[in-house]
C-alpha cells in the first residue's frame, strides 16, 4: 500500500466511525445462482453491470453481441445535490469511492430483472438505494434507500415477487416487492452484510457478512481478525424471517485444522440438492466444501496463487478469489481467481482443475451459469470485458467489450415488444 494511500485510511476510517456514530448505525457494514422463469412474452437476456460506468449492457445469450445500454443513474444530479448538502452521506460517499471504489463512484453492483421482463432493478452502492427502472420507459418507477450508506449484494426469489439486498453499513437485508419497491420484510446480520441466494424452492435465503474488509489491519492475519467485525453466515425461513440454520464458519475452519483462514464468506454456489455449500473465504486461493448434513467442512480446493508476494492490504476488499459457480448438473465450477487474473474450470467429483485461462490485468470479479446451464460467465473488470466459457471443455467461445469496470453478471428476460426499443 502506498503511503499516501495508508494518509487516506488513516484519514477515512475514523471519518467513517464518526459518521455511523452520527447515524445511529451500530457498526458499518456491507449473490448466485437464480431460478427465475421469464413470463410468456418474454426473452432471455444476459444483463452486465458497469459499476463504474453505470450503466447494464444488455447481451444476447447466443451471439453474445451486445444489443443496448441502459443508463442505471438518470438520476445523477438529483441524487448528488442531496449528498452534497448533507455532511453524513458526503463522508460515506467519499469513503466508497476511496475505500472500496478504488478511487471510482460505485453506480452498479447487483441486478435482475422481474420475471415479465418490464423491470430491471440495481442496487447503486454509491447512492445506497434499489432502484427498478422501467425498461420501456428506461426511468425509474421506484427507488428503496437502504439503511445506512451503502447498498450491496442482492438475490431475486425464484417466483420473482421478492429481492433481498444487502444494506452493508445497516446490518439488515431488504426484503423488498419487486413490483413496488416496498419492504415486506428486514433480516438481521453481522457487519457488512453480503451474499444472498435464494434456494431452488424459494423457501430458504442463505445470506453471509463479511465485516469490515475495508480496512487495512490484514497483514496479522488470525492475529487480528477479530478487528475485522462481527461475521455470520445464517440460513432464513423466508416466510418467517427467522434463521434456521446458523454456520459458526470460524469455529468449522477450526475443526478442519483451517483456523488461519479468514472466516469471511465470500461468494458462495449450492449442490443441486442444496445439501454442500461451495464458498470463497478472504485471502484464500480456492475454496472450501461445507456439508450441511455432517455439519463440517469436508473438503479443500487450492487453487493456483499467482500473487504470492503481494501484500495482503493490496487485495482487492480482501478477495484473493470473488466469483464460483456450479453448473446446474452439480458437475462443474467456474471460478473467478480474482488478483491472480485467471479463470478456472474444476471437476466437482474429484475437485481436479480441468482448465485455466490467465487473462493479465483482467481482474475477474464474478461468475454465472448460463440459463442453459451449458456455459459460464465471467466478467473482467481490468479490461472491461466478458467471457462466454464452455463448462464442458473449458474453452472461451466467445469475449465482448462492455462498459467500465463490469461487476455482476445476471440471466433476465426482457418483454418481446420492448426489444426494438432497447437496441442502441
Amino acid at each position: 500500500m502506498s503511503r499516501a494511500r495508508r494518509a487516506l485510511v488513516r484519514l477515512l476510517v475514523p471519518l467513517l466511525a464518526a459518521a455511523v456514530a452520527v447515524v445511529g448505525v451500530t457498526a458499518p457494514a456491507q449473490a448466485a445462482p437464480t431460478y427465475q422463469k421469464g413470463t410468456k412474452g418474454t426473452r432471455p437476456f444476459v444483463f452486465v453491470g458497469n459499476n463504474w460506468d453505470g450503466t447494464a449492457d444488455v447481451l444476447r445469450p447466443g451471439s453474445f453481441r451486445r444489443v443496448a445500454r441502459i443508463n442505471i443513474i438518470p438520476d445523477y444530479g438529483v441524487r448528488m445535490r442531496e449528498i452534497m448538502l448533507n455532511p453524513v452521506r458526503l463522508a460515506f460517499f467519499l469513503g466508497v469511492r476511496i475505500l472500496i471504489g478504488e478511487g471510482h463512484d460505485q453506480f452498479v453492483d447487483d441486478m435482475y430483472t422481474s420475471n415479465d421482463g418490464r423491470l430491471l432493478v440495481v442496487s447503486r452502492p454509491s447512492f445506497a438505494d434499489v432502484v427498478a427502472i422501467n425498461l420501456r420507459t428506461k426511468k425509474i418507477v421506484w427507488r428503496f434507500p437502504v439503511a445506512g450508506q451503502r447498498s450491496d449484494h442482492m438475490a431475486v426469489s425464484p417466483d420473482g415477487k421478492h429481492v433481498a439486498v444487502s444494506a452493508s453499513t445497516g446490518n439488515v437485508v431488504h426484503i423488498l416487492d419487486i413490483r413496488t419497491g416496498k419492504e415486506v420484510r428486514r433480516l438481521p446480520s453481522g457487519d457488512s452484510p453480503h451474499e444472498n441466494i435464494y434456494s431452488r424452492n424459494g423457501k430458504r435465503l442463505f445470506h453471509a457478512s463479511i465485516g469490515y474488509v475495508y480496512t487495512p489491519l490484514d497483514q496479522a492475519g488470525e492475529l487480528l481478525d477479530s478487528t475485522k467485525g462481527e461475521r455470520v453466515f445464517q440460513i432464513f425461513n423466508t416466510r418467517t424471517g427467522k434463521p434456521v440454520e446458523i454456520i459458526p464458519v470460524k469455529q468449522k475452519l477450526r475443526e478442519a485444522g483451517l483456523g488461519h483462514l479468514s472466516s469471511a464468506v465470500r461468494p458462495m454456489t449450492l449442490s443441486p440438492d442444496e445439501r454442500f455449500i461451495y464458498f470463497q473465504v478472504s485471502f484464500f486461493h480456492g475454496f472450501l466444501e461445507y456439508d450441511r448434513k455432517k455439519q463440517r467442512i469436508t473438503r479443500v480446493k487450492k487453487l493456483p496463487n499467482r500473487v504470492p508476494r503481494l501484500p495482503r492490504e493490496l487485495y482487492l476488499l480482501d478477495s484473493a478469489h470473488h466469483g464460483i459457480a456450479l453448473n446446474p448438473a452439480g458437475k462443474r465450477f467456474c471460478v473467478a481467481g480474482t488478483m491472480s487474473d485467471y479463470v478456472a474450470i474444476v471437476g466437482r467429483k474429484k475437485l481436479r482443475t480441468l482448465k485455466t485461462h490467465v487473462h493479465p490485468g483482467g481482474k475477474p470479479y464474478w461468475v454465472t451459469p448460463s440459463a442453459n446451464g451449458k456455459f459460464c460467465y465471467i466478467s473482467w473488470s481490468g479490461t472491461d470485458q466478458v467471457s462466454k466459457i464452455s463448462y464442458r471443455t473449458g474453452e472461451i467461445v466467445r469475449t465482448t467489450k462492455v462498459g467500465d469496470h463490469p461487476q455482476r453478471v445476471r440471466n433476465g428476460f426482457i418483454r418481446k415488444n420492448l426489444i426494438a426499443g432497447l437496441r442502441n
